[in-house]
């Protein structure tokens, strides 16, 4: 194919005469576009929006691609498709598209998530091919706050200093194991270790360590004007029951929106409920629900 349709991938043409619809890679020239199409849940798209604004769509940064879904030149819905899957207002019709796009790509995703009705929608064209999942996830309730908790709040917890990333790295590895069910050094610790202090350089960890041990730890991963995401929650085993998650979450909550930022979001696994009540208790409420599928 030549001309201005050489940029097209997969198009189909839809039963209207004269109208196309089908899959792009998108590039720099559709940042506009695609912060409009985010823009629409900017809470919700929090993780791929991040990703956009950090990359400005630019593969060298990416390292993967965003596809789009394209009808009479309007972009519909996307695809992160990178170290994870994401996809953003998928329509039936571009599940079926961003999967198969995906599949002739090839994997390089380690993980699929986002809305639940199109992760696993998705996950259903996938599966033959990149199945069976390590864990599937269908039901993560996804969780925002928009306003400080009544809870108190632990005046220990703070921001963790880069001095103190030899304190906080084997907390970081457990919460990843707990979490995952993999180790975060499968492949050496440099990778993990370089992301755990880019975080911390940045601000985001905020932890309560006692004679050099951490008893909590939360962290701010992705983040946009409109919303940040908390991650990587984590209790000392020994000091769990003790309200630490709660008053833990409480204080970065605190923190964060004191910051000016509006919406503060996470999601679950369905069956944590100790730690679904703890984010219930620091202001957290469901909106929705995710799922996720490890691969």
């Amino acid at each position: 194919m030549t001309g201005a349709g050489a940029t097209y991938a997969a198009l189909v043409l839809s039963p209207q005469a004269g109208s196309v619809r089908g899959v792009r890679v998108l590039g720099p020239s559709d940042l506009d576009r695609t912060r409009r199409l985010l823009d629409r849940d900017p809470v919700t798209h929090v993780f791929v929006a991040d990703r956009v604004e950090t990359t400005r769509l630019d593969p060298r940064w990416l390292g993967g691609r965003v596809y789009g879904f394209v009808e009479d030149g309007r972009l519909t819905a996307a695809c992160h498709h990178a170290a994870n899957l994401v996809p953003v207002d998928a329509h039936p019709d571009a599940v079926q598209a961003f999967a198969e796009r995906a599949l002739e790509d090839g994997r390089s995703c380690a993980s699929l998530f986002g809305p639940q009705d199109e992760v696993l929608a998705m996950w259903e064209v996938l599966s033959p091919s990149w199945g069976p999942a390590r864990s599937l996830r269908p039901d993560q309730p996804f969780m925002v706050v928009t306003q400080p908790p009544a809870v108190l709040h632990d005046p220990h917890v703070r921001r963790v200093r880069m001095d103190e990333i030899d304190v906080l790295y084997p907390a970081s590895v457990a919460m990843f194991l707990e979490e995952v069910g993999v180790s975060p050094e499968e492949n050496g610790p440099e990778v993990y270790r370089a992301r755990v202090a880019s975080l911390i350089a940045q601000g985001r960890v905020f932890a309560r360590i006692e004679d050099g041990r951490v008893l909590f730890k939360a962290e701010i991963g992705s983040r946009t004007a409109q919303a940040c995401q908390l991650q990587g929650v984590y209790v000392d085993r020994e000091h769990r029951g003790r309200g630490l998650g709660t008053a833990g979450v409480a204080t970065v909550v605190h923190a964060v929106l004191a910051e000016g930022m509006p919406a503060i979001t996470l999601y679950v696994n369905a069956d944590n409920e100790p730690a679904q009540r703890a984010y219930q208790r620091a202001g957290f409420r469901r909106t929705r629900l995710f799922a996720s599928v490890l691969l």
